[in-house]
């Protein structure tokens, strides 16, 4: 008996116990909730933001100045020169591919992630991450070999989260600017990589380094570098070129953070302005010199939590805007009445319902719109499709159905669209009234991701998959 009463008096001060710590546990004060994304098993909560002392373009090692000079096309940034991801330079590639595929002229192991080069008068310019070094690293190469020219690079830790790199350079006749994982910026002169300055976005405006970092790609205006920090007092900035002072400063009361998403210029009634797809809205900054910085529009209808596409500009204020995860797609319209801007909702829609990208921007060309569904898009998962840009739930095109593109980039040139998919197969494809006509299909890189987007000048294609670069000759020459 006296055994069966200790024994009851045990059971019940544990569950005493037990009921205690319920009960101080449920009104204790809830901590922050961090949302599960994929990757963030690899990245600890707060280390994307950690305040770091970096050394911005601390070191520099030049290997060769030789590289074909004869050679004069540009794809300067992302998207190209004129931001439509439209190759215009005239040059004529081949129609048909040898059975074995594209001539592929050299190939360059990079740190693994998705940042992809930009092409300026023969050389070639890729962020990249050098992981034994553990740094950001600016490497000039030559276009026509692919031989190292010079590199400029600083120290930082970036843990691996679905690679690390993401970003493309601007560059210009006199500066190349570049935005690393972590949103240090750095400015060097194009032909000689001499360091002009750098600027810590995190350190200097409070910015929230981005899940699975930044994909923001910088802009150079002219003389000055167009940033979106996202930060508390800087939703955009305007950075000299020159020596790196900030020329104005686009204030930023709603506390709209960085997205994926990259600044794109626009022009309406004559006025020029750069459009941003922040988290928390879609804004429109004056690019012009009387009141650069200056808000002209805004609205925060279109917030989704993760936006990597940028927004695709169209003719008469026309705006389309995507993003993944099931956000689905909206069409907006600027317009310029009464000596306002008014911003309208024309439409929105699932992305089983009507265009939407997950990863890469859409292209607009010959009043089409143009792009690869995303995976939750039901039927039409992955498929190359057109659409009526005014109404995207309107299908003009669908490619076969029996290719799936994935998360790869595409783009337009010499009449045709280049496809690249996850695995690296470049498809090329020739648009003859509703139907796609496929003219050549190849795998070119060995590797996976194959996500970079892709750049094109004199003929010679780039292409990157999460852990090498290849140069494509498409003109056919030996």
């Amino acid at each position: 008996m006296k055994a069966f009463i200790i024994k009851f008096l045990t059971l019940l001060i544990t569950l005493i116990c037990a009921i205690g710590a319920l009960i101080w546990w449920l009104g204790r004060p809830p901590s922050a909730v961090i949302a599960s994304m994929p990757g963030m098993d690899n990245v600890p909560p707060g280390a994307r933001n950690r305040i770091e002392k970096i050394a911005i373009g601390e070191f520099f090692k030049r290997f060769d100045n030789e590289y074909d000079k004869s050679l004069t096309g540009e794809w300067p940034r992302f998207r190209g020169k004129d931001f439509s991801n439209i190759s215009r330079d005239g040059i004529k590639l081949l129609d048909r591919w040898p059975k074995k595929g594209p001539q592929v002229i050299w190939r360059k192991k990079l740190g693994e992630g998705h940042a992809a080069p930009v092409i300026y008068q023969g050389k070639v310019y890729v962020l990249d991450y050098l992981e034994d070094e553990q740094a950001d690293a600016l490497r000039c190469f030559s276009l026509r070999d692919g031989h190292e020219l010079w590199r400029r690079w600083y120290k930082i830790k970036v843990k691996r989260n679905h690679g690390r790199s993401r970003t493309i350079p601007a560059v210009t006749a006199d500066y190349v600017v570049t935005m690393g994982p972590k949103c240090q910026v750095m400015c060097v002169r194009t032909d000689s990589g001499e360091l002009l300055w750098g600027k810590d976005l995190v350190r200097e405006y409070g910015t929230e380094v981005p899940q699975w970092y930044t994909g923001q790609c910088p802009l150079i205006d002219g003389s000055t570098v167009v940033l979106a920090p996202g930060g508390k007092d800087a939703l955009l900035i305007g950075v000299n070129a020159v020596d790196g002072k900030v020329l104005w400063q686009t204030p930023n009361p709603d506390g709209w953070n960085m997205s994926h998403a990259s600044i794109m210029p626009m022009t309406l009634n004559g006025r020029r302005m750069y459009v941003y797809s922040s988290l928390g809205g879609v804004v429109g900054v004056s690019a012009e010199l009387a009141d650069r910085g200056k808000v002209l529009w805004k609205m925060s209808k279109w917030a989704p939590s993760v936006i990597a596409p940028s927004p695709v500009i169209m003719d008469n204020g026309l705006i389309f805007l995507t993003a993944g995860y099931g956000a689905g797609s909206m069409t907006i319209r600027v317009s310029y009445q009464n000596g306002k801007y008014k911003v309208e909702e024309l439409n929105r829609y699932r992305p089983r319902q009507g265009l939407a990208l997950e990863q890469q921007s859409a292209i607009w060309s010959a009043g089409i719109l143009w792009g690869i569904m995303p995976k939750d898009a039901g039927a039409r998962r992955m498929l190359f499709v057109g659409c009526d840009p005014n109404n995207v739930a309107e299908f003009k095109i669908t490619g076969p159905r029996e290719l799936r593109f994935g998360l790869g980039p595409f783009i337009k040139a010499d009449g045709k669209f280049y496809i690249l998919d996850d695995r690296g197969t470049l498809t090329m494809i020739k648009i003859s009234g509703d139907k796609c006509n496929i003219l050549g299909r190849s795998r070119v890189l060995n590797g996976h991701d194959a996500w970079g987007p892709i750049a094109l000048a004199d003929g010679y294609m780039l292409v990157r998959d999460s852990t090498s670069m290849a140069c494509l000759n498409l003109r056919g020459e030996k």
